[in-house]
């Protein structure tokens, strides 16, 4: 193999004292030397670095070796640098020198470096390594090829090569070719001096290959010994070197766990059904529960607004699986199943990968599975949300129905998908399969066998596919080991498929019931690209390995469920080989079949080398190392195990196939052998061919580590195994995804990085996130060069180019937008950029996983007794060796520590994170041509051990053990300082922990610290005499990693385990200066984990120190133990430990609350004591909980000493114990604050001190708004507050709006008296109005203003939801316009890519982004639209109304009272923190402060500074308060259904301390959305009674009601809140009507209070509506009117402007809660986590001692108003003509109209028949009168009905006013034919048409852009509208055309003015004038004859006898002719 070796010595004659580090590049790829630190003159780096090269080492090819001075924060200074040509090299092949460094001017410096250069190459022997294994680098004369990165330098220089005096620097500009992978080459320039390549000192060193770890682990240790990292795993276990790899630190495998699902669809409506007059019912499917709604007669347009809800517990794998079915049937009933119209099909994954994990409000196409030819058969409109544990759906709020009808573009249809799908034919083919395991059920089989001899295979195999709901089989092969179908499944399906995985299983047929052996899943997004250069689906042939339990066969199979998928596989169960096509259908080619169902067909047989050519791989495998064994297993001896596929298995593997197929077999693998030996050199032929495979460690008896786990004593003798197995060599595909893995992993490790960065809050997070983008852009382009050989291999599937070129489209385009993104990173746009850079993360994952298999995995398994006892999986691209580092697996040539795990179910849960052992295992897998490197990873200083053999030649075999002579004895110190947020292990709701550290084979134990989750053990351990095999300089590099597991101590039985975590050891050499930077060794932070969860940090620092030949003596001193307590232990020393400083914390203690039982005790004198790092304080007794809770003695403090570094700060433990009898203290829970940070109290900044808390004036701005806006913005952000001291500011309060503009900006100076005005006069606002009305001619109409009387609270109510939606409008349309810019930027930037390489945000593709763009500007043009009709809506005052729960928007109200809940119990293991809700005993309130002692005076200065209470001053006193708590409830959204009929019948339960209100007979029958409209008045006494609980119940006829859910608010905290959440402050004040004020302290009053609680000046009422607080003036009117309307003086408004702007005030300004409307969800504790449904409500709270207040609000839900809908139809013209005439064949019809307000089909009314109309014209005059309830709010009917005979009560229906009217013909003896209807929604239907020549089928096609009317503003409207129907073809056609009058009355005007029914009395009309014909001709049968014969037929009558009479003559002629003749003849 050629390969180039640079050996850099030294580097002399350096200036200054410092480290050093060298970077050394050839062709291209740099390497860096480690960091020689604090060296002086000379820097011995010692290195070897050596680069596998390809094709010949050139004559003018350059070495470059660079020196830097090395420096952790800031980037590496350029010394100089060093370039040679290899022209001497390449004759001579090796060279050595000394030569100085040039700078960069290019002149010489005095540093030398010193060098030895080799390079081997393979004269004559090059041919046999050309087999595209080598990265080809193709020989350009023209130029050279250049890397577009400035950290990758030149590989070629040109021609004559440059002089060794000038640097090359890669700063030379590069060109692409347009479309071609492969980086243009161009001519040399001139060549840039590197001056601007370092003036960027921010640009961190960019480190290539493995060093980079290293960098990143010195980087941690900075110099300051008290900054600390949080050593995340990364960072833990970092390869400092390349010979040890990371362990995996998550146990568990989370996939096969069940979960908690819940999916909730409601289906509203239906649209455009194809079918005349059907009877459609709504069936929804989820995986194979089926429910339906109700069904709707005689419509095509149903309205149904049913919600369906089902629940799964099912592993998450298995939900996203299960399929969505939505049909539409027509008539069906209890007899007949119905037919079906329709049908839609989509996975729940889809639903849940979708933003909310939902679809609202979108429209599903149905399409018919049995014809695929006839497109879509009508709309389903329905919302569709999953919900796992933990997930919360955000409801949008319901927007208006008018965007939704748009149905094109509201489908229901991911994004990207277009809105047409085609019908495609999906082919699996299924070839064959191999290595199937025994299945033996059959007894019979081995009693044949016994008698006859029969040796048949014990399974009968058959392949099941599942894809979208459907399942096809294959045949079964009976009894055979190695089937072969040769057969495809098809399905046929919507392309693209809504369902993202494809399941393949091979199954083995029985008699009694089939079992799954292996199953597969294909993810479809895996095996195609959408993108415009993507391709369809497309997969294979190639084989997919299957894994599952293991192969032994039993008949209870525990772990069966591996089979079916679920879970990790733990072995290999079989290998089949299979393809897929997709074919887009033609649906309009008449061959076509039409149907769905799937088929199976035969196909032909494919080659053996379809799939690749078949080569001997070898795997070789060494265990150095086996510990952490288990006791349980340790009494036996221990064998490990490795097998690939079926190779290696000895007790269950190769079931050998009875037939004689094996015999081919065997011939071809000998085939195969004879030619490999050809290609191999003589020697290695003979001992190849007896090479037998050794697969299984000896057994050997384990030795004890100590009292939990035992160890195998491989010390200096370490054991190997290697197998020889015959794979198809697809490797390609593995390197491909290995190098992206690589990619991705460091990426991964960066991000990691950055984010530790910020959040231990260092500096410079932005540069390092430029330098992860810089290696990303460098790793993409390297995997560009790399994936570019185009090998055209055997058995490479189409899919293999396509994913190659798409991956290389991807990368390049991610390396490009890395380029771009690295300019954008700036300071503060790092989060934003570093999400966008865990975009690029996902995506890399996903390329990576390679769809098709190639080796399959390889399994490593501890065996007892013969027996599988636990097994480690590991997959084989992560060993695979290749030439090229970049392809090598990752794991390939290492040492990796492996942690063995029960199989199955058993690794679930404890049992599962228990280790069964730890290997360290060092693994190679490679084609058996290229394994003569397979050692080279091992650490060095061992002999080989061959098996005994004889025969010539053995230096090639594999040895069976490894014995090393070398071996270096260190010591360990691991200093274990302290743990924090440990998991609670014990019932106390604590832990009793130690810690255990092994290292190798040695483990020690630190002290069991009781009772607590954060110990500070403070202890050192020392491990004597740890032997470690190997070269000293390798383990200084790569020192095995420690592993620390913490125990909970029981008293009795086994000690719990709490979580484990890793770390390395900072190693020090004999050699080496104990000293900085690297020693004394710091104290970090390492994530403990508990299977995947997290269980806490240890904080703690491990050194190992080399014992040389002085012995221990040598080695730096260790402090005794200075504590004569603590006897032996000893602490962690001095320079290690953290340096201390005093604090003071002060607690406030308020009160305890809601303390549960303990031991069925109640709490009854309960105290809390506070703790922290040793120091603590106790609160007072409280005598009696019962009667007062609360603390007597408000504020206490103590004084501990703390490190200065806060992230170091232990945390503060809050204990509750209750005082029993005889001194008895019982725990009752405890609560650990884990970090302090935001209990830290900083004094405030004097210069900013009249200023609300020195807030960010936005860059100058103050934004205001107008009265009427409550600013939306949380209180928490200060934004609103300016920060400029001095002057008067005068804010306008124009409390008279009109109408509310937008905010407006107003640009402050800062220091004058600033008047600022708001916005537009009255007088203006009123001309802008007359403007408006006088547009009113054109589209839009306006309403009038609103009269005051009819408005009520639910006016404000729904005007305010109106205001939500328009907030969240155009909150979505700010976002949308923010995307579009940051796409716009990114285009620009980009501009220099080619379009097709331009991957947009979340890599959409052009077009997608061009769609997203068209929904945004939709979206944007519905806000604007909004925006412009905004002035239209009526003055109506507004409230606010939060979509979420109010204290979520105010911080939980913890302004100053802090709730922590006290824990108590175990904490649960199922899901993270699951059951965290059930293990709270009570809540404690108080609050924290610490300071730094001593404390500056000025505060304790201060006028009216209480010493007592220190920190917490102007504190309410905690006595108990009574208090009048109102509840207003105003509806409940979305409940979860409690009856079997899919409702509920809910009511409200509110409980407040003893006090329960059952709101129980005004239930709401069949309800999900009820409106409640009630408020509830309580009294209670703060603190006893403070947890209000308001829960919605469902009632039941019998039984007992059931919770549906409920909710719980602590009013407590709201009533104390600075946000004075007792009574919202409304936005205008009035003493009467709907806007009543509430509180009954008028604004002046709370105003003056507030003023003198916050010690502030003011207010001063002044002349002119003015008032001044502090130094602010405020502006308002100064007027009221009363209910007389007499107007008076009042400071009220004055008084209501400053407290809505009271958040502006200096120093004590909060937001105050406005007047509002919150919305909680409802949970149910049985499914926790799962929201049950939402509920509206507000609370007031009135002290009792203050004046009482006023009556409650009245919000009752408005009582619909009783309207009469008259109709007069007048005459219909143009009807389609239906019957043919019995006589004449004429059409006519017989033409009666029908009509029905919707939803009360029941109700319909006929007009009499115009009988026989010729024409189509019909005259009528025939009155329909529909009597309805009204509510105008919703604009919704309501309609109260009995569901059925059997229901108990009416169920009250809202529905939209529809009118129906449709024109049928009327028929004697048959059903009558429809013919054609019009539904007009009476809120916005189109103008009739004048005449009937006007009325066209437009009216229906464009309603959208037609102006449309309301009948409820117009109440009279006449004119003709059209009647539609659909044709075959599913066109619309017009098919008839009618004239009405529809005329709305109240119901008080219909009382007035009553009317009759069709033409009767009172108000009759007249009779239509129809002409004579229409009376039928069986009535009087004479009249119609005379007709017929009088009017139509006089002519033809006529004609008639004419022609008769001419007949009847010529009859007669020829009759008498004969006789006349002969007469004539005869002369008679």
């Amino acid at each position: 193999m050629m390969a180039l070796m640079v050996h850099l010595k030294t580097a002399a004659h350096l200036r200054g004292k410092g480290d050093r580090i060298a970077k050394v590049t050839f062709r291209g790829l740099s390497f860096y030397s480690r960091v020689a630190e604090n060296c002086d003159a000379v820097a011995h780096f010692n290195e070897i670095f050596r680069w596998p090269i390809a094709s010949r080492l050139d004559g003018n090819e350059m070495l470059e070796i660079q020196v830097y001075n090395y420096s952790k924060v800031f980037s590496n200074r350029l010394v100089g640098t060093f370039c040679m040509v290899l022209q001497k090299v390449a004759e001579e092949g090796h060279l050595e020198l000394t030569d100085t460094l040039i700078d960069d001017n290019n002149t010489s410096i005095k540093t030398s470096v010193t060098i030895e250069i080799k390079y081997q190459s393979m004269d004559g022997a090059v041919g046999v390594w050309s087999d595209g294994e080598f990265l080809d680098v193709p020989d350009d004369r023209d130029g050279m090829f250049a890397f577009e990165t400035e950290s990758l330098l030149s590989s070629q220089s040109h021609g004559s090569g440059t002089p060794p005096g000038r640097t090359l620097q890669g700063s030379i500009p590069t060109f692409r070719k347009a479309g071609k992978g492969v980086f243009s080459a161009m001519k040399l320039g001139k060549i840039k001096s590197s001056k601007d390549d370092h003036k960027k000192a921010e640009e961190p060193a960019v480190l290539e290959m493995e060093d980079l770890d290293r960098k990143a682990m010195r980087l941690s240790g900075t110099v300051d010994p008290d900054t600390i990292s949080l050593a995340s795993v990364t960072a833990v276990t970092t390869n400092v070197s390349n010979k040890r790899s990371k362990p995996d630190i998550k146990m568990e495998p989370s996939s096969g766990r069940p979960v908690d699902y819940q999916i909730s669809i409601t289906v509203i409506e239906a649209r455009q059904l194809i079918g005349l007059n059907m009877d459609p019912v709504v069936c929804v499917e989820v995986g194979d529960e089926k429910k339906y709604t109700s069904m709707k007669e005689s419509t095509n347009c149903p309205y149904y607004n049913d919600y369906f809800v089902f629940d799964f517990h099912v592993p998450p794998d298995v939900m996203f699986d299960k399929i969505i079915k939505i049909s539409v049937i027509h008539s069906k009933n209890l007899l007949r199943s119905g037919t079906l119209v329709g049908n839609f099909k989509m996975d729940v994954g889809t639903v849940y990968s979708q933003p909310e994990h939902q679809f609202y409000h979108k429209w599903a196409i149905m399409s018919d599975p049995d014809d695929i030819t006839a497109g879509c058969k009508g709309y389903v409109k329905c919302d569709i949300a999953v919900v796992g544990k933990g997930d919360n759906i955000k409801t949008p709020h319901k927007a208006n129905e008018t965007d939704e009808d748009d149905l094109e573009a509201n489908l229901l249809l991911p994004e990207g998908i277009p809105a047409e799908r085609q019908w495609a034919r999906f082919y699996v083919k299924i070839y064959r399969a191999e290595g199937l395991p025994k299945m033996n059920t059959n007894i019979m089989a081995n009693v044949k066998k016994a008698f006859i001899g029969e040796n048949r295979d014990l399974v009968d195999p058959y392949v099941q596919v599942q894809f979208a709901g459907q399942k096809g089989k294959t045949s079964v092969q009976k009894s055979s080991y190695e089937p072969i179908w040769n057969e495809q499944v098809v399905f046929t399906e919507l392309f693209p498929p809504l369902c993202k995985r494809l399941k393949v299983q091979i199954r083995d047929s029985d008699k009694v019931n089939d079992v799954a052996i292996g199953t597969h899943f294909v993810d479809l997004r895996k095996i195609s690209n959408e993108g415009d250069k993507g391709f369809l689906p497309t997969m294979g042939p190639a084989w997919v390995n299957m894994y599952g339990s293991t192969r032994q066969y039993t008949l209870m199979d525990e772990h069966q469920d591996l089979n079916e998928g679920l879970g990790e596989g733990v072995s290999f169960r079989a290998r089949l080989l299979i393809s897929m096509a997709v074919e887009i259908l033609d649906t309009t080619s008449p061959e076509l079949m039409s149907s769905t169902e799937v088929q199976v067909e035969g196909v032909s047989n494919i080659s053996e080398s379809a799939t690749g050519k078949m080569d001997e791989f070898f795997l070789f495998g060494s265990f150095l190392e086996a510990t952490m064994i288990d006791r349980k297993i340790g009494d036996k001896p221990i064998s490990f195990e490795i097998t690939i596929g079926n190779y290696g298995n000895q007790i269950d593997g190769v079931s050998k196939p009875s037939s004689a197929k094996k015999k081919k077999k065997d011939g071809e693998s000998e085939e195969e052998e004879n030619e490999l030996i050809q290609n191999s050199s003589e020697d290695e032929a003979d001992e190849d061919a007896d090479l037998v495979s050794v697969s299984s460690t000896p057994p050997m008896r384990p030795v004890i580590t100590d009292r939990n786990y035992f160890h195998l004593p491989y010390f200096d003798k370490k054991p190997c195994v290697y197998i020889k197995s015959w794979w198809q060599d697809q490797r390609r595909r593995l390197y491909n995804s290995n190098m992206m893995d690589k990619i991705a992993d460091k990426l991964e490790e960066g991000l990691n990085d950055v984010q530790e960065i910020m959040k231990t809050e260092k500096a410079f997070p932005e540069r390092r996130l430029r330098g992860v983008l810089e290696e990303l852009g460098v790793g993409c382009s390297r995997f560009v060069i790399l994936a570019n050989k185009d090998v055209n291999q055997a058995g490479r599937t189409k899919l293999d180019r396509e994913r190659l070129k798409s991956c290389m489209r991807e990368m390049d385009s991610m390396g490009q937008q890395a380029k771009q993104l690295r300019t954008q990173v700036k300071k503060n746009t790092v989060r934003d950029k570093l999400k966008l850079v865990q975009n690029f993360l996902q995506k890399l994952r996903f390329l990576a996983d390679e769809p098709q298999h190639s080796i399959p995995d390889v399994f490593v398994w501890m065996m007892s007794n013969n027996k599988r006892i636990a097994y480690a999986r590991i997959p084989s691209k992560d060993i695979l060796y290749s030439i090229v580092d970049e392809e090598t697996g990752k794991d390939c040539c290492k040492v990796k520590g492996v942690f063995l795990k029960l199989p199955g179910k058993k690794g679930f849960g404890p049992a599962g994170w228990t280790v069964q052992a730890k290997l360290e295992l060092y693994l190679w897998l490679g084609i058996n041509k290229q394994r003569k490197d397979f050692l080279s990873g091992l650490p060095n200083g061992f002999e080989e051990v061959k098996a005994a053999k004889t025969g010539p030649g053995l230096q090639s075999i594999p040895p069976v053990s490894l014995v090393y002579n070398m071996k270096q004895v260190f010591q360990l110190r691991a200093h274990m300082y302290q743990a924090r947020s440990l998991f609670a292990a014990d019932n106390s709701g604590l832990s009793d922990p130690f810690a255990r550290v092994f290292f190798s084979t040695h483990s020690q134990v630190t002290e069991v610290l009781s009772e607590t989750l954060c110990p500070t053990w403070d202890q050192l351990l020392v491990f004597d005499d740890v032997e470690l095999f190997g070269e000293a300089s390798e383990l200084r590099d790569d020192p095995p990693i420690i592993v620390v597991e913490l125990f909970d101590q029981d008293t009795v039985g086994k000690a719990e385990f709490i979580g484990r975590t890793f770390a390395k050891p900072t190693i020090k050499m004999c050699e080496e200066y104990y000293g900085p930077p690297r020693f004394p060794p710091q104290l970090e932070y390492y994530q403990i984990y508990r299977g995947n969860c997290t269980a806490g940090e240890l904080l703690a620092a491990f050194e190992l120190l080399q014992v040389g030949q002085g012995g221990k003596a040598d080695l730096p001193p260790l402090e005794g133990s200075t504590d004569s307590e603590r006897g032996t232990i000893l602490p962690v020393p001095l320079g290690i430990r953290p340096i201390l400083s005093r604090y003071r914390i002060e607690v406030l203690f308020w009160g305890l609350r809601d303390l549960k039982r303990i031991n069925l005790a109640q709490v009854d004198r309960p105290r809390v004591d506070i703790e922290c790092a040793g120091r603590g304080v106790q609160s007072v007794l409280i005598q009696n909980y019962k009667k007062n809770p609360n603390f007597s003695i408000l504020v206490k403090w103590f004084e501990v000493d703390l490190p200065e570094n806060e992230l170091l700060h232990p945390p503060l433990n809050i204990r509750v114990v209750d005082c029993r009898a005889f001194g008895r203290y019982i725990l009752v829970g405890s609560h650990a604050v884990s970090s302090l940070r935001r209990f830290i109290y900083s004094a405030p900044d004097k210069a900013s001190n009249n200023w609300a808390s020195a807030a960010k004036l936005m860059n100058g701005y103050m934004v205001l708004t107008n009265g009427g806006c409550q600013p939306r913005s949380s209180p928490s952000l200060s934004s609103r507050t300016l920060s400029r001291p001095a002057g008067d500011f005068m804010v306008d309060m124009d409390s008279e709006h009109s109408i509310r503009k937008m905010d407006t900006m107003v640009k402050l100076d800062a220091t004058s008296d600033a008047v600022v005005k708001v916005d537009m006069t009255e007088e203006e606002s009123d001309k802008d109005k007359k403007k408006k009305k006088k547009k009113k001619k054109g589209g839009m109409e306006e309403e009038e203003e609103t009269d005051e009387r009819v408005l009520d609270w639910w006016s404000k109510y729904f005007a305010s939801i109106e205001t939500l939606k328009e907030s969240l409008r155009a909150q979505e349309v700010a976002q949308a316009e923010a995307e579009e810019r940051e796409d716009l930027e990114i285009a620009a930037e980009a501009a220099d890519i080619r379009p097709d390489d331009l991957i947009l945000k979340g890599f959409k593709t052009k077009d997608k982004s061009r769609e997203k763009r068209f929904f945004k500007d939709k979206k944007k043009g519905q806000a604007a639209e909004h925006s412009e009709r905004r002035p239209v809506k009526a003055k109506v005052d507004e409230l606010v109304v939060y979509n979420k729960e109010l204290e979520t928007e105010y911080g939980n109200f913890a302004d100053w009272l802090h709730t922590f809940n006290l824990y108590r119990g175990k904490a649960g293991d199922d899901d993270e923190h699951a059951q965290d809700d059930d293990r709270i005993v009570g809540r404690f309130k108080g609050s924290l402060c610490m300071y730094k002692l001593p404390l500056s005076e000025e505060i304790t200065r201060e006028a009216g500074f209480d010493p007592n209470m220190g920190m917490f001053q102007s504190i309410p006193h905690n006595d108990p308060i009574n208090v009048l708590v109102r509840v207003y409830v105003v509806r409940a959204t979305d409940l979860h259904p409690a009856d079997i009929n899919g409702k509920a019948d809910p009511y409200i339960v509110i409980k407040l301390g003893k006090s329960d209100v059952k709101d129980k007979e005004n239930y709401i029958s069949k309800q999900l959305n009820p409106v409640f409209g009630k408020s509830f008045d309580i009294e209670a006494t703060f603190p006893m009674e403070s947890m209000l609980s308001v829960s919605v119940y469902d009632w039941d006829l019998v039984g007992t009601d059931d919770l549906i859910g409920e909710t719980k608010i602590d009013l407590e905290n709201r009533f104390y809140s600075k946000y004075r959440a007792t009574c919202g402050i409304s936005s205008k004040y009035s003493v009467h009507g709907y806007n009543i004020w509430r509180d009954p302290m008028k604004p002046s009053q709370i105003l003056a209070k507030l003023c003198k609680d916050g010690k502030i000046d003011g207010p001063h009422y002044g002349p002119g509506g003015k008032v001044k607080v502090a130094n602010r003036i405020f502006q308002g009117r100064t007027e009221i009117e009363d209910e007389n309307g007499l107007k008076k003086q009042t400071e009220e408004h004055l008084a209501l402007t400053v407290l809505n702007h009271w958040e502006e005030i200096p120093r004590v300004g909060w937001k105050l809660v406005p007047e509002h409307v919150e919305t909680r969800p409802l949970l149910n504790p049985d499914k926790p986590g799962i929201e049950q449904g939402r509920i509206e409500m507000w609370v007031d709270m009135f002290p009792m001692d203050m004046p009482a207040p006023g009556p409650a609000l009245d919000i009752s839900p408005r009582k619909p108003k009783r309207y009469e809908l008259r109709v007069i139809i007048w005459n219909t013209d143009e009807v389609i003509l239906e019957d043919d005439d019995y006589f004449t064949g004429e059409k006519s019809s017989d033409i009666f109209v029908r009509g029905w307000l919707k939803g009360q089909q029941e109700d319909k009314q006929d007009t009499d028949v115009h009988y026989h109309s010729l024409t189509g014209e019909g005259n009528f005059n025939w009155r329909f009168v529909f009597p309805f309830d009204y509510l105008m709010a919703e604009e919704k009917i309501v309609i109260s009905k009995k569901e059925s005979m059997f229901s108990w009560d009416e169920t009250e229906y809202k529905i939209p006013p529809r009118l129906t009217l449709q024109v049928w013909d009327a028929d004697h003896f048959s059903a009558d034919d429809f013919l054609g209807a019009i539904e007009l929604d009476l809120n916005r239907f189109p103008r009739g048409a004048k005449t009937a020549k006007q009325c066209s089928l437009d009216m229906i096609r464009n309603e959208h852009e037609l102006p449309t009317i309301s009948i409820f503003k117009q109440k009279r409207v006449k004119g003709w509208w059209p009647f539609v129907a659909r044709d075959e073809n599913d066109e619309m056609e017009l098919t008839g055309k009618v004239e009405a009058e529809l005329h709305l009355v109240t119901a008080e005007e219909a009382e007035k003015s009553p009317v009759g029914l069709g033409r009767n009395e009172p108000d009759p009309l007249e009779k239509p004038n129809r002409p004579d014909t229409t009376f039928l001709w069986f009535l009087s049968p004479l009249k119609a004859i005379r007709y017929l014969v009088c009017n139509r037929y006089k002519w033809l009558i006529i004609k008639m006898v004419l022609a008769l009479l001419l007949l009847i003559m010529l009859g007669l002629f020829l009759y008498s002719m004969p006789g006349y003749l002969v007469k004539k003849l005869l002369g008679a």
